[in-house]
């Protein structure tokens, strides 16, 4: 008995653990959607259900004051490492439904992909690492590492209930490195591992000229426009290089090691196809740095919204009294949401245009950066198994994008975040018609396996300072 009986029992449940897939996501999961909360509960149960049926995992559901999480554990391999498996079965609102080309929660199987809301992000890379725990059980009787599962359902609402969950269950969750089944590799056609993502912090801002709209031939000329004031002061957040003139804005931020800038140049990245897929004719941005560079390594202010006056058809020759904004930055590490949005307030207060009264509203959120050390013990495991996987080396690649978890368990227990999924960017998830590759699933299975025998393999003495995992 050994890994190839492990992966030969995972290989002859191929259809099964479909089967299982097609299932779980037939479960319209959202949770944004008060009106399926019984659904919510539905999912919850369907996984604990299964984590029961995996092995002895202790599967069990925790209230959260929102929507509950799914915990399990097996400490049975004294010793040896403890992985925390993190995932979501929470699915974003299926709209707009026509759209998609078949019902978002009938899951459909076409040309070697399935269509369902939620298959990839994130119930399909999740439905991975139970039934990989249940391969070793029915095999081995044992898992090679210590695991703990945790599954939560307010992902796509942005966590609400997740900091105070993990400052409240340190012990219980106590591990040494999460394995996120959640999160995506950069493409479809070559391996690779998450090392960084960027953090988030926001903010919508608000012009007011006079106190109503005006007629802009009786009083054009004589009061502002809140419209052109808005576009004054969005204008000034930039400079003329595309660096961002907020004061204080890159105080924090770190130089990255030429090596580390080298490693990303050297990627197997398309500029001008990049482009042509977007439908965008030029790069643009910070000057001095490259597309991946900007993307990955460095702080963006972005404004994601711009309204006000009015918008209907034909004319209305109106001053408008208002004009609204919301940006968000995207940060290194290093540099904290809430000094940030301070920082961004008092350029905001500073730089009002004459006429016009500023309110300021902080948005919701905030994340700070998260990476994990390309030496990491688990990023070596994790190497080896997608190499056995795939015949060749993964990329190490950042993500520009920002991944909540990985920067609470960070902040509050000292733990690095392994994205371990096998979802890719392509495929839809937050759109219509979102699928999963079948063989990426079939991958997923083989690589979270030797992932587990890699790392059980290592022992403790690769699990960093005093087997915690924790950078010394």
């Amino acid at each position: 008995m050994g890994l190839e009986d492990v992966l030969a029992d995972l290989s002859s449940r191929h259809e099964e653990i479909l089967g299982e897939l097609v299932e779980f996501a037939s479960i319209p999961s959202v949770g944004a959607d008060p009106a399926r909360a019984d659904r919510m509960l539905e999912a919850a149960r369907w996984v604990a259900d299964r984590l029961g049926r995996a092995g002895p995992l202790s599967a069990r559901i925790v209230e959260t004051g929102g929507q509950p999480i799914v915990y399990g554990e097996w400490l049975g391999a004294p010793g040896e490492p403890t992985l925390l498996v993190y995932g979501h079965y929470d699915v974003q609102p299926e709209d707009p439904l026509d759209r998609w080309e078949s019902p978002p929660f009938e899951p459909t199987l076409r040309d070697g992909r399935l269509y369902a809301r939620g298959v990839s992000d994130d119930k399909g890379p999740m439905l991975i690492p139970i039934e990989v725990a249940r391969s070793f059980f029915r095999t081995e009787g044992a898992l090679p590492v210590n695991v703990k599962f945790m599954f939560e359902g307010e992902e796509e609402v942005g966590s609400p209930s997740l900091d105070g969950f993990i400052r409240s269950h340190e012990e219980m969750l106590a591990a040494d490195a999460v394995l996120s089944a959640d999160g995506a590799m950069w493409r479809p056609d070559e391996p690779s591992i998450v090392v960084g993502s960027r953090g988030v912090a926001g903010l919508e801002f608000t012009l007011t000229g006079a106190s109503k709209d005006l007629h802009s031939g009786r009083h054009g000329g004589g009061v502002a426009n809140p419209l052109h004031a808005m576009a004054q002061l969005v204008a000034s957040l930039h400079d003329e290089e595309g660096r961002v003139a907020v004061a204080g804005f890159y105080d924090r931020v770190r130089d990255v090691p030429e090596a580390e800038r080298a490693e990303i140049r050297a990627m197997p990245f398309d500029e001008a196809a990049y482009l042509a897929e977007l439908g965008a004719p030029a790069p643009v941005g910070e000057a001095g740095y490259t597309t991946l560079e900007r993307q990955w390594i460095r702080p963006t202010l972005e404004v994601n919204g711009m309204w006000g006056g009015y918008q209907g058809p034909g004319g209305k020759t109106v001053i408008p009294s208002e004009a609204h904004a919301k940006i968000t930055s995207r940060l290194v590490h290093d540099q904290d949401p809430e000094e940030i949005v301070a920082l961004i307030t008092r350029h905001l207060e500073s730089h009002v245009p004459a006429g016009t009264r500023l309110t300021v509203t902080p948005g919701a959120g905030r994340a700070g950066a998260a990476r994990i050390e390309p030496d990491h013990f688990v990023v070596r495991a994790a190497r080896r198994a997608l190499s056995e996987v795939y015949g060749v080396e993964p990329l190490l690649v950042r993500v520009g994008s920002t991944v909540p978890i990985s920067e609470l368990f960070e902040r509050h227990m000292g733990l690095r975040t392994l994205f371990f999924s096998f979802s890719t960017a392509d495929e839809d998830f937050h759109a219509p018609n979102e699928f999963f590759r079948v063989r990426r699933l079939y991958e997923g299975l083989e690589a979270w396996t030797r992932l587990w025998e890699e790392v059980g393999q290592s022992g403790p003495s690769e699990a960093g300072a005093a087997g915690t995992g924790r950078p010394e």
